[in-house]
């Protein structure tokens, strides 16, 4: 069980293709700097994050998957999901 919060530096892991963060005890908000990855797959669910989804999630031209249920996060679905053709989302 992971605790605590996602550092700002997962933008500086340039090769990163999935990222498994599913089922800690994570908490705060997801950091603008994961919109600098190339991900195919972002799981985040079933932690303790909160704020709102980063509208950078949606420069991720790859994302094919993207896990955020049971989580506290608030506000809108950002417009800039749409572009991600090939998207597959989860929300709750």
């Amino acid at each position: 069980q992971l605790t605590g919060s996602i550092p700002t530096e997962v933008g500086l892991l340039s090769d990163l293709v999935k990222l498994y963060l599913s089922n800690n005890q994570l908490t705060g908000s997801i950091p603008t700097e994961i919109g600098l990855l190339d991900l195919e797959g972002l799981f985040l669910d079933n932690n303790h994050l909160n704020g709102s989804i980063p509208t950078e999630i949606g420069r991720l031209s790859n994302l094919i998957h993207l896990h955020l249920f049971s989580n506290q996060l608030s506000g809108t679905i950002p417009t800039e999901l749409g572009s991600l053709e090939d998207l597959g989302a989860t929300f709750n």
